[in-house]
């Protein structure tokens, strides 16, 4: 099953300064997985010491903030789209 990834700008360094991949997973557990075996190094980017994400990424699927689905277990079909957006804070 093809998702396709948004990847933000500070995140690029890591996917060979891809903006937009094409990974696999049925869940976001599943897809940060997929994405570490391509790109060694990503899940610790998005993910803690625990395999929680960061609390300072914020994660959608075709634009439904993961927070109000099922978070990392949320599930995902083919053609979805996941974006993964940096938190801005300030005033």
């Amino acid at each position: 099953m093809a998702v396709k990834v948004l990847i933000p700008t500070a995140l690029q360094n890591l996917t060979n300064n891809q903006a937009t991949l094409e990974s696999n997973g049925s869940t976001i557990a599943e897809l940060l997985d997929s994405l570490e075996e391509s790109f060694p190094g990503i899940k610790s980017r998005l993910c803690d010491e625990k395999g929680e994400l960061r609390r300072f990424l914020n994660f959608y699927v075709d634009s439904e903030d993961i927070r109000y689905l099922d978070g990392i277990n949320t599930a995902l079909q083919d053609g979805n789209e996941v974006s993964i957006v940096p938190a801005v804070a300030g005033g």
